[in-house]
């Protein structure tokens, strides 16, 4: 893997969330805030991220864009919560992008229905003002100031999860969302910046809906990446961070690219 020297320009990159839909050990669900060209990107919003956001001091509504890979709790779980937020705590002044696969907006307005049905304040404003974008696979468009590539990972059968590229400020992320291996990740991510790369298991090699420690070291070598980062990790990889010589996010490690 090559390496990109750190400079004043550039993205930063808040891990809000690096653990499994578990929280092992403790660690909040899945969430990344992108800084950069005066734009703030969230991508993923597991049901732990408006906590991680008041943490780690982000206001929540100055976030312009949010990309959802997939439509599993722990990873869109946390948007019924900012969509509450953003009805009585912190009022959006600007519209706002949340792009992802198909059926995230009825998903979403389902979700948030469910879990707060007698909703008061205004949600046709709140509704007016978030914008959803579907993201299909193998595409590659401008969602906000931020050039968004996806494409298809083995991780559902029935619904789609993605794999995003951003590029931004001149700077490019890749990040699996969660991912079986699949060969296609290794053009996909060629020359990138900064590669954050699920991890879940260690032990669990038959599992073939994300990744594992031992695959993924073996196939690390390919990656023609500035820095790979390892994140969604879960109890097993924890367990092992002995024998695991791959770097490993933490929650609220930031990281400049």
């Amino acid at each position: 893997m090559r390496r990109s020297p750190l400079g004043r320009d550039g993205l930063d990159l808040t891990f809000l969330g690096t653990g499994d839909a578990f929280a092992s050990r403790g660690r909040f669900q899945s969430g990344y805030v992108i800084e950069g060209a005066g734009c703030k990107i969230l991508m993923e919003a597991g049901p732990t991220v408006l906590c991680a956001m008041k943490r780690m001091n982000f206001n929540p509504a100055e976030i312009d864009v949010i990309l959802i890979s997939h439509l599993h709790g722990d990873h869109f779980g946390g948007l019924p919560f900012l969509i509450l937020e953003y009805l009585w705590e912190s009022p959006r002044k600007t519209n706002m992008v949340i792009a992802g696969p198909r059926h995230l907006e009825e998903r979403t307005w389902l979700l948030f229905k469910t879990m707060f049905p007698f909703s008061r304040g205004d949600v046709e404003r709140v509704k007016r003002q978030l914008k959803f974008v579907v993201i299909e696979p193998e595409s590659d468009q401008k969602i906000g100031k931020a050039r968004v590539r996806a494409i298809r990972v083995p991780h559902m059968k029935r619904f789609c999860s993605l794999a995003f590229r951003v590029e931004l400020d001149g700077k490019t992320i890749a990040f699996t969302g969660d991912s079986g291996w699949t060969d296609a990740l290794v053009p996909f991510t060629a020359g990138a910046d900064l590669f954050v790369c699920e991890c879940t298991y260690f032990d669990s090699t038959e599992l073939d809906f994300h990744i594992n420690y031992p695959l993924l070291e073996r196939k690390s070598s390919s990656f023609d990446v500035g820095r790979m980062v390892l994140t969604h990790v879960g109890r097993e990889v924890l367990d092992h961070n002995s024998d695991v010589k791959l770097e490993i996010a933490s929650d609220g490690m930031k990281l400049h690219v």
